[in-house]
């Protein structure tokens, strides 16, 4: 599930899997209590989960992947690689070896998992180029990792202004 800053591309994700009995919804995104816009906004994904969903608070979506269980969420995959970037570095030192161990190893649990599994991410190819080597940096490092998960999916959609586009 692809899309832009509030297209409507995580409830878009939420719907297609709210036939299922029960939906782990991994939260990758890091929580700062000190922003309140940032704290607001994972509070409206909360409220719109239903009691049934288990959520997983974590950065190790290859683990989650590689386990048995229900279906799953991930929201975002762009938080995730925010998460990742911090975590490895590659702010300042560019794509760190420990970057593309972490991306490899997310597309390989994503690759082998019987799991029905639906990822959220950002379209962020479509905007301004960024005017800092770290936002460059960024958006060529998401880009890259949309395409190589697009290539393993099943089905890709962009969801633009609320609207699901079907793109295979």
């Amino acid at each position: 599930m692809l899309g832009g800053t509030r297209s409507g591309k995580s409830a878009h994700a939420e719907a297609l899997l709210a036939g299922e009995a029960a939906v782990e919804y991994v939260a990758t995104a890091v929580t700062d209590r000190a922003d309140r816009e940032w704290m607001e906004r994972i509070a409206g994904h909360q409220a719109r989960r239903p009691k049934a969903w288990t959520t997983v608070e974590t950065g190790d979506v290859a683990l989650v992947l590689a386990g048995d269980g229900p279906a799953v969420l991930v929201d975002s995959v762009t938080a995730w690689l925010t998460r990742a970037m911090d975590e490895s570095h590659a702010w300042t030192r560019g794509r760190s070896e420990r970057l593309t161990e972490r991306v490899d190893e997310f597309l390989e649990a994503w690759r082998l998992t019987d799991r029905r599994v639906v990822l959220v991410s950002d379209e962020v190819g479509l905007g301004v180029v960024p005017e800092t080597p770290a936002g460059r940096l960024f958006r060529d490092a998401l880009g890259a990792l949309n395409q190589r998960l697009a290539a393993e999916a099943d089905e890709v959609v962009i969801v633009v202004a609320g609207l699901p586009l079907r793109l295979r």
